[in-house]
């Protein structure tokens, strides 16, 4: 192996580790994901008070 490329690797910094609600905390994900469920709360009082 050569060592230039492993002394290379080595100095190159890591990146951050992200956690899982890192997508959570995406603009466009969470519009989506509150456009879903006003859906959601539109059926379930479309069913409870109007049928």
């Amino acid at each position: 192996m050569n060592d230039e490329c492993a002394l290379a690797q080595d100095e190159a910094p890591s990146p951050e580790p992200r956690g899982c609600l890192f997508a959570l905390s995406q603009p466009p994900l969470m519009l989506f994901l509150a456009v879903i469920g006003f859906l959601l709360l539109l059926g379930a009082v479309h069913d409870l008070f109007l049928l």
